[in-house]
């Protein structure tokens, strides 16, 4: 798999007029930080925390001119200005991307920036290479949920406890998260299990969320 140039981006997945995609850069990366702890406050805990460390960019990262890293941070850009960000994880061995996160600035959440590159997921997934897209969303609003469902991913169910948020109370919680996938190739290529390998609860659920007849959660 490799990652989409900013113009391949921008081909495929157009936004609206007057934004952009970018690339992060190393120099970008404190006030970046800092945009990303004043549009989204939520995250100084949980699998979110580690966008705040400049380590974590610094060691994981793909920066702009550097070497290839396995996570992206695409930029959403206004006027030259950084209003938001899309990260991805590509996963070689699986040929899987995981959708890590999603941040809008709040003046910007109404421009319809997130929808679209959402929209296209399904077309940059299938030009980076991928053939699994695979995504965790909040359950704190429906956003999250509406436009990846829109998008053509199929909910698979709910972690409880997979995440760590901080409460109205401010305690910190562990949380219910939705989770989303998509396949990307034909369903002559997906091994259908045996029933005679699960379970009865799960050959219950598989029969439920995967029915033999039904083919929606392929392409």
């Amino acid at each position: 798999m490799r990652w989409l140039s900013i113009e391949e981006m921008a081909d495929l997945a157009p936004l609206p007029d007057g934004y952009s995609y970018g690339r992060l850069s190393r120099g970008e990366v404190p006030a970046f930080i800092q945009a990303i702890k004043q549009w989204h406050p939520d995250i100084v805990v949980g699998a979110g925390s580690c966008y705040l460390r400049e380590d974590f960019y610094h060691d994981k990262v793909f920066l702009d001119g550097e070497a290839e890293r396995d996570i992206q941070v695409f930029l959403f850009k206004h006027d030259g200005r950084i209003v938001g960000m899309w990260s991805w994880e590509r996963e070689p061995d699986t040929l899987s991307m995981y959708g890590r996160l999603m941040v809008i600035a709040p003046e910007h959440r109404n421009s319809k920036i997130a929808s679209t590159a959402v929209a296209a997921a399904e077309s940059l997934g299938r030009a980076m290479g991928a053939e699994y897209l695979y995504s965790v969303a909040t359950l704190k609003h429906p956003y999250a949920q509406l436009a990846t469902e829109r998008a053509g991913f199929q909910l698979l169910g709910f972690m409880p406890g997979y995440d760590r948020e901080v409460g109205e109370d401010g305690v910190i919680k562990r949380v219910y998260e939705a989770v989303y996938a998509m396949v990307l190739v034909p369903k002559e290529r997906l091994l259908r299990p045996e029933s005679k390998n699960l379970s009865p609860k799960a050959k219950a659920l598989f029969e439920l969320l995967f029915p033999a007849e039904d083919d929606s959660n392929v392409a």
